[in-house]
């Protein structure tokens, strides 16, 4: 009996795809997967250099693999939609939150969106995001990746007008606890309308942001119609 079901719909449901979460899989399980239909361009998420050296070669030989963010595809991903820039800026507070901006940026380029990636402008020295919030200001949705107190979102939300979602990571010493403390700092923010997701899941905040822009596109199709 088969031990997956791919979720074929899923992109006309809610305007994206199925991606494939691989860590609590065995490689056996993700090789599988990936085999039984090898034409279709798959997301992959949490793919550890292992288990990624453990796929068969066949399947290694087809994934563009990035072993930041640990995450993969298989095919081509969607052509990048037209438009004078990037919608979406990713920030992230410290230079060891990278590997979870670049998951949110990796979900996004293979959903068709780029991305400008702001790094290492936390609250430690707050001018590194001053002389960035001009550029900031010109995105429609900015993803904040924060670890240790996790004040970075709450920063942001008070200085730009667009969306603004906020990943919390694990980063941190002793009561950080893995990201509970910047998770429940930002729940507890006072920068209003700052939306947050799961610790660590930089694959979140990037599906929150498609969830934006497609309901903004959608709308500006209705007004025009």
């Amino acid at each position: 009996m088969s031990e997956f079901k791919l979720d074929l719909e899923r992109t006309a449901r809610i305007g994206f795809g199925e991606a494939i979460y691989c860590a609590g899989k065995s490689a056996a399980q993700v090789g599988a997967i990936l085999e039984s239909d090898p034409a279709r361009s798959l997301l992959l998420t949490r793919l550890d250099a292992a288990k990624f050296d453990a796929l068969p070669t066949p399947v290694r030989s087809r994934l563009d693999w990035d072993p930041v963010s640990q995450t993969a595809w298989q095919g081509d991903p969607a052509p990048v939609a037209g438009h004078s820039g990037p919608r979406i800026a990713i920030v992230t507070a410290g230079t060891s939150d990278v590997p979870v901006a670049r998951e949110a940026a990796r979900t996004l380029r293979f959903s068709g969106h780029d991305s400008t990636e702001i790094v290492d402008v936390g609250v430690a020295g707050l001018w590194r995001l001053l002389d960035r919030v001009e550029e900031l200001r010109r995105h429609e949705v900015v993803i904040v990746v924060a670890g240790m107190d996790a004040a970075l979102p709450s920063v942001i939300g008070g200085l730009v007008p667009g969306v603004v979602i906020a990943v919390p990571t694990s980063v941190g010493y002793g009561v950080a606890a893995g990201g509970r403390a910047g998770l429940d700092a930002i729940l507890a923010s006072c920068s209003p309308g700052v939306t947050v997701v799961n610790i660590d899941n930089g694959y979140g905040g990037a599906c929150a942001a498609l969830r934006v822009l497609n309901a903004m596109t959608r709308l500006s199709k209705d007004h025009s119609s």
